[in-house]
């Protein structure tokens, strides 16, 4: 059984489930993910074992439950309240870390949580592949596959540089 309170637990791994929950599902459905994965955790949290990595855990629930909140939202399209003024650099009507999360969104699944438990959540790739199912070396690949692709599709067209690199030149 775990010695610390499960507020504490909260306190300690709330923002990285989110950070999760958002590079799985997006800003809108995210805090509902979160939600639910908490709620499961408390749930489950007197019955996990005391040398448990709690991070991990938590991560795996929140992959859970980020699954069921797509099958649940399915294919249903999600009306705007107003069409935005004017398009980003991208053409996209948003700052640029949602253009950033829209990206990481966009990559194939395999990737995408690869990307989201090494490298938002912080997982080493060993934990990863034992939430995703395979090796270290495939999640490894798979995550670095994501991150060139982020790169490539947050480069200026123009120029090649990624908004960050000008964002530290300016």
């Amino acid at each position: 059984m775990p010695t610390a309170p499960f507020e504490r637990v909260v306190d300690a791994h709330g923002p990285t489930v989110l950070r999760v929950c958002r590079a799985l599902l997006g800003p809108a459905d995210a805090d509902d993910a979160w939600s639910e994965t908490f709620l499961a955790a408390l749930r489950a949290y007197p019955e996990l074992p005391a040398d448990a990595n709690v991070e991990a855990w938590l991560v795996t629930i929140a992959h859970r439950k980020s699954i069921d909140v797509v099958r649940a939202r399915g294919r249903r399209a999600v009306p705007l309240a107003e069409p935005p003024d004017a398009p980003s650099a991208l053409g996209n009507p948003r700052e640029p870390a949602d253009e950033l999360w829209a990206a990481v969104r966009a990559l194939p699944d395999r990737q995408r949580h690869a990307v989201a438990y090494h490298h938002v959540a912080g997982l080493p790739h060993r934990e990863v592949a034992q939430i995703l199912g395979g090796t270290p070396e495939a999640v490894r690949r798979a995550a670095a596959d994501g991150i060139k692709t982020l790169r490539r599709s947050m480069a200026d067209p123009g120029t090649g540089s990624t908004r960050s690199e000008e964002g530290a030149s300016a």
